[in-house]
């Protein structure tokens, strides 16, 4: 079982350090530290295992460091930054297991730009050796790029000369939207195998200095401290510690404080119990910092990440998850008002953009979402947007015979018009309503109103609202029918429908890269026996298919 829980005290991959308003992280990769066994890291090559540290040390920065302004991402090897992904380690990957490896490495270089962006956590990458494919990927999450100047250091995404296979970490998106490198000079780049370096590396924007190797260290840290000047993140605030989540897992079970989780084999479907707050939440800023870790919208949005990390990665087989909610609606809504109310606090800012990543991973997943909005439940605010990001929903009209619960509600709240983002900028509930600006209107007029089946339907919230007699047979045939399709015409709906509106950064990279990974990845140029995934470093020299498809 592949386990997304660490701390600084077991990493073996970095090395993170602290002064004044400026972290280090540095890479210095154990070569036999695979997260499987079966090939070695050299030349602080990743897979996996590397980037689960680096994603838990991102986040320990946010939440941990208030202090910390700017974070320098290098290299604790000399005269290497990073060569990419692990050849070795993708030649043996099944396709599984490469395409959920790169959507991971995407999620957290999303996470180190939103840092920059929203914390006001500046990274700056001193690339001080060679930064190769996704070694040079994860430079460009940072917001600077410094490269060393000793005539052999250089950048370079050269999988499609070499592995038939293209940048699998966004590495074509950031060149031309991001850096706005041009469109000829990012075609020759990215077929050139040694890179560019030196002077042609800045004048193409590729990077943003070059220095030295003498005065590396001196500028590096000199930049680190121009960009902390600048930071609006307190001083002297005190942390908050992310302790270990609690969680059990069983060959059926996978059980949190506030999730709780079935799994269906047979028909390939996790039944997903969401549970909102047991009590009232503290309202203000000292009562949100005693809670800490306890604080609800915190510990939900941690538990809610473990758990897809945890489904995408070691449960591939069950496609469709359902989710169902139970808890009291007001100390949900009670909850969510207290992050608005307080936005301006640099944690309650934290544990919204946690909220927020959290639910564009649900968002990004390749399964199929069904929500059931059942008496007793408690989809309010920032979990109606679970039933936002449905690809179909239900809602019973009524209550159900022999039962004593009232009828299901839905209630929206501020966090359903802005806080929360999916990958298009835009909130779930107005990609639902694209450029429908009354009903979004008429929507805000329904904050803090509690909707029965007539009225979400009538507001367009809900798929269908069967009553008691039909709620079983629909939601039975609903799962059923999703277990019976193909599992690959799935992945390509849900993404093509999921993302309606302007398209970013992030649709783009998510976007193309589910169409390319689950296209090269299986084709024979790259993984086939005479592919070049599977023949570099032997010598031999790959076949290839010439036929354009």
């Amino acid at each position: 079982m592949i386990e997304f829980a660490t701390d600084p005290s077991r990493y073996k991959h970095w090395k993170l350090s602290f002064d004044g308003a400026v972290a280090t992280l540095a890479l210095d990769v154990k070569e036999d530290g695979g997260i499987v066994p079966g090939y070695a890291l050299k030349l602080n090559s990743y897979d996996l295992g590397v980037d689960i540290e680096l994603y838990d040390a991102v986040q320990r920065l946010r939440f941990e460091h208030p202090e910390i302004k700017s974070v320098i991402l290098t290299s604790a090897k000399e005269r290497v930054f990073c060569a990419g992904a692990n050849i070795t380690m993708l030649g043996k990957s099944s396709h599984a297991a490469k395409v959920n490896f790169c959507k991971f490495t995407n999620e957290t270089r999303n996470g180190i730009e939103d840092a920059s962006a929203n914390s006001d956590q500046t990274y700056i990458c001193v690339v001080n050796g060679t930064a190769a494919g996704g070694g040079y990927e994860m430079a460009l999450a940072a917001d600077y790029i410094m490269l060393v100047d000793d005539g052999a250091s250089a950048v370079s995404l050269p999988e499609v000369p070499l592995l038939a296979v293209l940048p699998g970490t966004g590495g074509l998106t950031r060149i031309v939207d991001k850096r706005h490198v041009r469109r000829d000079r990012a075609d020759f780049f990215c077929t050139l195998v040694e890179g560019v370096r030196g002077n042609r590396a800045v004048d193409w924007k590729l990077v943003d200095e070059l220095v030295p190797r003498s005065k590396l260290a001196e500028t590096a840290s000199q930049r680190a401290r121009e960009f902390a000047a600048k930071s609006k993140r307190p001083d002297g605030a005190k942390g908050l510690t992310l302790t270990p989540l609690k969680r059990t897992v069983s060959d059926t079970d996978i059980v949190y404080p506030h999730i709780a989780v079935k799994l269906d084999r047979e028909h390939a479907t996790a039944e997903i119990m969401l549970s909102g707050p047991t009590a009232a939440q503290p309202k203000d800023v000292a009562g949100i910092h005693a809670a800490g870790v306890d604080f609800w919208p915190l510990a939900f949005a941690r538990e809610f990440d473990d758990f897809i990390l945890h489904m995408r990665h070691n449960e591939p087989r069950i496609s469709t998850w359902v989710f169902r909610s139970s808890g009291n609606a007001d100390f949900v809504a009670d909850a969510d008002q207290a992050l608005i109310a307080n936005a301006n606090d640099w944690l309650v800012r934290e544990i919204t953009l946690y909220l927020k990543r959290s639910l564009k991973r649900l968002d990004v997943s390749s399964r199929s979402i069904i929500t059931l909005v059942e008496p007793g439940s408690c989809f309010t605010g920032t979990l109606m947007e679970i039933v936002l990001a449905a690809d179909r929903s239900f809602m019973l009209d009524g209550t159900f015979e022999g039962s004593n619960l009232p009828a299901a509600t839905l209630r929206p709240t501020g966090m359903n018009f802005g806080p929360l983002p999916m990958c298009n900028g835009l909130p779930r509930i107005e990609t639902r309503f694209l450029d429908e600006p009354k009903t979004i209107a008429a929507l805000k007029a329904q904050i803090g109103t509690d909707l029965n089946a007539a009225a979400a339907d009538a507001a367009g919230l809900v798929t269908f609202t069967p009553d008691d007699i039909d709620w079983e047979d629909e939601v039975r045939v609903a799962i059923e029918a999703r277990a019976s399709y193909s599992s690959d015409a799935l992945t390509g709906m849900e993404a093509s429908l999921r993302f309606a509106g302007p398209e970013t950064l992030e649709t783009k990279i998510f976007g193309r890269l589910s169409a390319w990974q689950n296209w090269i990845f299986q084709r024979p140029n790259a993984v086939g026996d005479e592919g070049a995934l599977k023949l570099y470093g032997t010598g031999k020299q790959s076949k290839y298919d010439k036929d354009r498809v």
